[in-house]
């Protein structure tokens, strides 16, 4: 652990890690005890004294955050729902794909950016109050490597430092960034309907990619809501974008930018109320299947293992999309692996049962955890994962694996 402070120290994440005591402290909050403390009286003394002498008012009570609610029936509306929902609790947009570089070395990456609504009194009126966070993660899984190149980033919504913008998607923490355009066309004359620019720079690693869509939005669940257990105020609105085409350069370390291209996924989820009480994590992956068609496939665990709730979407190469209920999931697991840093075990060797298929999933390297403890607090395991069935390569993607170190708590 030291040396891993150490070098977290040397790449100036501390800085990072502190913003959010500082902004509360800023906003007159106790970063400690989250609770709403007095600022300093500075007033003179004669109007201290005043004061004194007329009748006390009582102070406003702290109003609760407010979140929206996650219902059925809500139609997604584009290219609006491709941008923020700040009167959500939290929200992502998460990409991962394959990528393949100038020396045919095979690489995953991962770039996930998370809006989060703070619960603190809405009523404050310091311009320094963090009424959203902007919290950002990156990863290049490289064999060559051994381990998950990774960053992380936080900052403060505002200020000209972060925002996540309604309307279509535009997320950004100073220079790292996902952009969505809706329309024209690039430095080089290349349409640029719908594409996405990822940006981000930092001494670990940098990513400056293109991801052109091929296929509609895949909408998850019943039209886009997506149940995360059996209460139906455990849910998501959730549509993916699978068969992104991927174009760009790619660093790692201290080395040169190369010439990369592949294929990627995105994800993009906002909700108030995510996991049930008895929930401490889940499992998930997409697959970008070779056909042309997509699986994303969830399961929702309960401290023993066992599953909570399931669910899918399965878009065949026609086009057709199935929606998968939790009896049509099964997560089964295989062989594992354990982490060194943090000694956590983990099933990295899946056997996936999604309808009428069974499929095993295979990791591109097993040490692709991810430590984002600075930021969300969490540890987990994400990476590139092949998909075969009887015993042919069907697909690329990624896994997910949370809450096996500790219930994951969602911040």
């Amino acid at each position: 652990m030291s040396e891993l402070m150490r070098r977290i120290a040397a790449r100036g994440r501390v800085a990072a890690a502190v913003l959010f005591a500082t902004a509360a402290l800023f906003a007159g909050m106790s970063p400690l005890a989250g609770t709403a403390t007095a600022p300093p009286d500075d007033t003179a003394p004669a109007a201290a004294a005043s004061a004194a002498a007329a009748p006390t008012a009582a102070p406003p009570e702290a109003g609760p955050p407010r979140y929206a609610a996650v219902t059925p029936g809500r139609t997604l509306h584009f290219p609006q729902d491709f941008g923020s929902h700040p009167e959500f609790r939290i929200e992502w947009w998460y990409v991962t794909g394959w990528l393949s570089t100038s020396r045919h070395e095979t690489l995953g990456f991962q770039i996930t950016f998370f809006r989060t609504k703070p619960s603190i009194d809405e009523s404050n009126p310091s311009g320094f109050a963090p009424r959203q966070l902007l919290i950002a993660h990156c990863a290049i899984s490289d064999p060559a490597h051994g381990r998950p190149w990774q960053e992380q980033r936080i900052r403060r919504a505002g200020l000209g430092l972060a925002e996540a913008e309604r309307g279509d998607t535009n997320v950004w923490i100073e220079r790292w960034a996902l952009r969505r355009y809706a329309n024209g066309t690039d430095t080089n004359g290349g349409d640029t309907q719908g594409v996405y620019q990822a940006t981000i720079d930092s001494d670990e690693l940098a990513l400056h990619l293109r991801l052109a869509p091929t296929q509609p939005p895949l909408l998850n669940g019943d039209a886009g809501f997506s149940r995360k257990g059996p209460s139906p105020e455990a849910a998501s609105y959730y549509y993916s974008e699978p068969h992104l085409k991927v174009a760009g350069t790619a660093r790692r370390g201290a080395g040169s930018e190369e010439t990369v291209s592949g294929e990627a996924w995105l994800d993009h989820e906002w909700t108030s109320e995510y996991l049930a009480g008895d929930a401490v994590g889940w499992d998930w992956t997409g697959i970008n299947l070779e056909d042309g068609g997509a699986l994303m496939a969830f399961r929702i665990r309960r401290a023993d293992g066992g599953t909570l709730w399931a669910g899918g979407t399965l878009r065949d190469a026609a086009g057709r999309t199935q929606v998968l209920s939790p009896d049509q999931i099964r997560f089964i697991p295989g062989r594992t692996w354990r982490s060194e840093r943090s000694g956590t075990v983990y099933p990295v060797v899946w056997r996936l049962r999604a309808a009428d298929h069974d499929i095993e999933i295979q990791p591109l390297m097993d040490d692709q955890e991810i430590d984002t403890r600075l930021s969300t607090g969490a540890i987990y395991w994400e990476g590139a994962v092949r998909a075969y069935e009887s015993p042919r390569l069907v697909g690329r993607g990624y896994l997910e694996l949370t809450g096996y170190s500790e219930r994951l708590r969602l911040r």
